[in-house]
């Protein structure tokens, strides 16, 4: 089939002695590609290294928003280095999240921005979180206008189609299966097919009827699935279309 996975995190504890295998597996199960995505130096790192293991995998480096409050001095340079590797694809995940009452907003508009004008300088683009935090990420995305995806899209259809005239992608992961998920479905409707992207967010957020179990690339098919139904195309056209539209913004063919 060729599906891309777009943000998985396949090395968080939720996967164990049978991570190595499952990664394998995927090119056998329809998963051409995936992108694994860090969330700080460290995972950054390690996501790095998972690329270099398998042909399949690229690797995202960045610094999520939760992650952004103890970093050393050299946190910037050491990004910076970690993103000349060649597995590397893109700058993230970054943004904003101000889900918890902790949350420090200058900090994490401090390292957003620093991390916005890097991906300017590496020419890369970004994938960007938001979490409760519409107004303050559109703002950031308005000033530095970067190519990237707005990854587990959340959003209005209003939003939605605000994000794609800033010239970025739009994520859905198998939220968008739930039943109870109709923002995310008119949020899909309004995205023209040519910005849609297809992720997992592995190990989260697996799509019915997978709901409640951890999520791995193989079931991102019942999310293709969804997103082709909603869109009124066929399940393998836009399958096609979302890998084109990956492999584009990405440069995975380069």
């Amino acid at each position: 089939m060729g599906i891309i996975d777009t943000h998985a995190h396949y090395l968080e504890e939720d996967f164990g002695e049978d991570l190595f295998p499952l990664i394998e597996s995927l090119p056998s199960v329809g998963v051409e590609k995936l992108i694994a995505v860090g969330y700080d130096l460290r995972s950054s790192r390690e996501e790095i290294a998972l690329a270099h293991k398998y042909s399949h995998v690229f690797a995202a480096a960045g610094i999520h928003p939760e992650n952004c409050y103890a970093l050393p001095e050299d946190w910037l340079e050491s990004l910076e280095e970690m993103l000349g590797d060649e597995r590397i694809c893109a700058l993230g995940e970054i943004g904003f999240d101000y889900h918890y009452d902790n949350t420090d907003k200058a900090v994490q508009a401090e390292v957003f921005e620093k991390q916005l004008l890097l991906a300017d300088k590496l020419d890369l683009p970004v994938i960007i979180h938001s979490r409760d935090a519409c107004e303050d990420t559109m703002n950031m995305l308005k000033k530095h206008r970067p190519k990237g995806v707005l990854h587990c899209f959340s959003g209005s259809a209003e939003t939605a189609a605000e994000v794609v005239r800033l010239g970025m992608y739009i994520g859905f992961t198998g939220v968008l299966t739930f039943k109870n998920a109709k923002k995310a479905v008119a949020a899909c409707e309004a995205v023209p097919i040519d910005r849609l992207l297809l992720e997992t967010d592995c190990p989260y957020m697996a799509p019915v009827p997978h709901r409640g179990k951890r999520c791995d690339s193989s079931m991102l098919q019942f999310t293709a699935a969804r997103m082709a139904e909603i869109k009124g195309v066929s399940t393998e056209e836009m399958i096609d279309i979302a890998k084109q539209n990956a492999e584009r913004l990405f440069r995975l063919n380069s």
